[in-house]
């Protein structure tokens, strides 16, 4: 484990707690529009590795200090710190911001207020739920800028975002942004809600999830990612494995935990 990961009070850039075996991961730069840096991606990798290796923690939820922006994507005023690299030897930040990319197997919940912008979908590409306020926006400013927007726009199709949609996002730039509504009626998101009910509502789902059995949790988000990259037979074959491996050992007699009240969306 490293320095980072045994020790919160090191954090620069994020927040983190655990409670009652739900991470929440606040990023908490809302001056710069929490927009990452280089210490950001490196505090968020060291936190996706502390969520994946402590068996304390069920789920995670990540969520962003301030109320104009979840994430604008990367900080321009450092810039790409990768670029003195050998061109061989760099690594998209992308690969150090996503869940996924650390092998973190327990439902990541996003919770996004204001802009997403750009680089800010690298969070929301590897998250498993994401639900955002009724303010939220989604644009991508790399057009204006003349660069080309690549890694994200093709984690959005992988998502299952519908081609054009993707296009127009990535080749319009500022100009246009999808609203929260559109972006539930596209599946990017899977709930809108009030901004005063978004941390709590997303809390709440959280700790509903983490009661569950935790390697049942954990086996069906692998089996439902991995098989994202497998054709449809594979994808069968893959997720049966999956399932007699989790299975096993579970205990006689054991409905699946609490009751709760059936709600409906």
């Amino acid at each position: 484990m490293t320095a980072l990961e045994n020790d919160p009070q090191q954090l620069d850039t994020v927040l983190f707690d655990v409670d009652a075996q739900v991470a929440t991961i606040t990023l908490n730069r809302p001056e710069r529009l929490n927009c990452f840096n280089r210490r950001m991606t490196e505090e968020i990798a060291a936190l996706w590795a502390r969520v994946r290796d402590d068996d304390d923690i069920h789920v995670a939820v990540l969520r962003a200090a301030g109320d104009r922006a979840f994430c604008t994507g990367l900080d321009m005023a450092d810039g790409p710190w990768w670029s003195d690299q050998n061109i061989w030897n760099q690594q998209d930040p992308g690969a150090q911001l996503g869940p996924k990319q650390h092998r973190v197997w327990k439902p990541v919940i996003a919770a996004v207020q204001g802009m997403v912008a750009g680089g800010g979908m690298y969070f929301l590409n590897e998250a498993d739920i994401i639900i955002c306020s009724e303010e939220a926006t989604f644009f991508d400013p790399h057009a204006n800028g003349g660069m080309v927007s690549a890694l994200e726009p093709i984690g959005m199709l992988r998502r299952g975002l519908p081609l054009g949609d993707v296009m127009r996002w990535a080749l319009v730039g500022n100009e246009e942004r999808i609203t929260a509504a559109t972006a539930l009626r596209l599946g990017l998101v899977s709930e809108v809600v009030p901004r005063e009910r978004l941390w709590a509502g997303a809390r709440a789902l959280a700790e509903e999830i983490a009661a569950r059995r935790p390697e049942a949790i954990q086996g069906t988000v692998r089996a439902i990612w991995e098989s994202l990259d497998q054709p449809p037979s594979l994808a069968q074959r893959h997720g049966l494995s999956f399932a007699q491996l989790g299975n096993r050992g579970r205990e006689k007699g054991l409905a699946g935990g609490e009751r709760r009240e059936t709600r409906f969306r």
